[in-house]
């Protein structure tokens, strides 16, 4: 199944960075896309930012979620 939205700590797992980084290019995303605090950023926004393949990000997911 295919995530919509996209968390700190995703983030985290796909560019190897720490949790408070994480959250900075969070707010970043937001910030860009004229989004409150309480909305999220989809996985897509976070793809268009950061030049990454929106597949590449998803397997990525899948294979540290499984791993749990």
């Amino acid at each position: 199944m295919l995530r919509l939205i996209i968390t700190p700590k995703d983030v985290e797992v796909i560019l190897g960075v720490s949790s408070s980084y994480a959250r900075r290019v969070v707010r970043i995303i937001k910030r860009k896309n004229n989004k409150e605090k309480h909305q999220k950023i989809t996985v897509k926004e976070f793809c268009r930012y950061m030049g990454l393949e929106v597949k590449e990000v998803v397997l990525e997911l899948k294979e540290f979620y499984r791993g749990k």
